[in-house]
């Protein structure tokens, strides 16, 4: 049996790994247009940060382990076409540019995402986005320059907030561009990105919601952004307005997909083709609670969707239960994370749902280190079932989301909450857990 993998980072690693430790007898062949394979790009903006030094370290697997487990992986090959009726892939060397073709038995897609760019913005030495490790590499060493004070970010989601972070600790002056009027909009509700827009502002982030990018002043590099709204100085521009999928070099193929270019797969891994999966950021991945297809480019998804698809290769018949999309964020001292349907979703859904926001303690008054956690829950409004939670605070905000995806995950009730037995100690709780009172005053 021969099977081909294309990409292999985060969810054709997972696959590749897997289907070669249950099927030591499959030639398993693994295409990688870059050199870098198994990579955690979510370490990115701590690496320019200086929060760690060496880009290593975001590197899950070195490639020779891979190599030791019998995996076929090839780099710098870059597969640029794709004709399923015959199984066939057209493949070129991105070094010397030869093209040449190969064939499968079974095939998994496992490409990725790369940046959005707008098309006003060209080759200014001073502009990057940050994806992937050249991306990373080149921007800690424009940011570290002595003479780059003035960072400007555009786009307000995961990447622009978290490359804050890495500026702020360089001791920059940072604006944040963003389209919407509210940072993070598609993953918090108003209650939870006000409080984090209050975080950013009190550590002198100038916040630009509601803009947009209009052109830039310079030649070779960028000196001035002009938004909508005014203009800002800039010795550096970040661009992170999001991701769309790799799968530009499927466009002869059949393959359903979504409207931003997603392979549109089931809870197995499977596309509409025969013999052909796919997972990961260039992927769909079923929502949990709603069962529809939808684009959530995670790392925690592409890891286990690339697992179940390994399992599937080699014949285990393995499904994915869904996912809740659950994330997480530092913003500068404080963190939040989401989980489940927010509450702009449930309304989408015309689903008959109330919310109940609840602000709290982490821990008793009397042990040090004391702090606020504020949490949203969005439930049903007839059965009380929970479909989505959100926490923002200073401390502990983070590790309750991960209780509310299993009360999610296992359809609790807001009264089953309000009674879960949740360890207590002075210095990790109170006698009632915040989530406990969230629970118990959603009626």
């Amino acid at each position: 049996m021969r099977v081909v993998i294309i990409g292999a980072v985060a969810a054709g690693m997972s696959a590749a790994a897997k289907l070669k430790r249950i099927k030591p007898d499959y030639h398993v062949v693994v295409y990688e247009k870059t050199d870098i394979v198994s990579f955690g790009a979510c370490g990115l903006p701590y690496f320019v940060g200086d929060f760690f030094q060496n880009s290593n370290m975001m590197i899950a697997r070195e490639k020779s382990k891979f190599i030791e487990s019998g995996i076929d992986l090839r780099t710098f090959k870059e597969v640029i076409n794709v004709d399923t009726l015959n199984k066939k892939l057209t493949i070129k060397d991105t070094i010397t540019e030869e093209i040449f073709e190969d064939n499968y038995d079974k095939l998994m897609i496992a490409t990725g995402a790369s940046s959005i760019m707008p098309s006003l913005d060209k080759n200014y030495e001073n502009l990057t986005t940050l994806k992937d490790m050249n991306d990373g590499i080149k921007l800690k060493e424009l940011i570290n320059k002595d003479d780059v004070k003035n960072i400007v970010i555009v786009g307000s989601g995961f990447i622009g907030i978290e490359t804050i972070e890495a500026a702020k600790k360089l001791n920059k002056n940072i604006h944040l561009i963003g389209r919407s009027n509210r940072i993070l909009s598609k993953v918090f509700d108003k209650e939870i990105t006000d409080l984090l827009e209050e975080e950013l502002r009190n550590n002198n982030i100038h916040l630009h919601l509601g803009e947009t990018v209009q052109k830039y002043l310079g030649n070779n590099k960028i000196e001035k952004v002009i938004t909508n709204k005014g203009e800002i100085n800039a010795d550096l521009v970040i661009i992170a307005i999001g991701v769309e999928p790799n799968t530009q070099f499927l466009k002869n193929t059949d393959i359903n997909m979504l409207p931003n270019g997603a392979i549109i797969v089931d809870e197995c891994g499977r596309t509409s083709i025969e013999d052909v999966y796919s997972a990961g950021d260039c992927a769909s991945i079923k929502n949990l609670i709603t069962n529809e297809d939808m684009y959530a480019p995670l790392a925690t998804g592409a890891n286990k969707l690339g697992r179940i698809v390994g399992e599937n290769l080699g014949g285990i018949n393995s499904s994915f239960p869904g996912s809740l999309a659950s994330s997480c964020i530092k913003v500068l001292n404080m963190e939040a994370a989401a989980t489940g349907l927010t509450e702009q979703k449930a309304n989408d859904l015309n689903i008959d749902y109330k919310t109940k926001v609840v602000t709290n303690y982490n821990q008793t008054h009397y042990y040090p280190g004391r702090e606020k956690l504020t949490i949203k829950l969005i439930y049903n409004a007839n059965t009380k079932v929970i479909l989505g939670g959100q926490i923002a605070g200073y401390k502990d905000a983070v590790q309750r989301t991960n209780v509310l995806a299993t009360a999610i995950t296992a359809k609790m009730t807001t009264a089953q909450l309000g009674m879960l037995d949740l360890c207590y100690a002075p210095p990790f709780a109170t006698t009632w857990d915040i989530l406990n009172i969230a629970g118990n005053v959603s009626k």
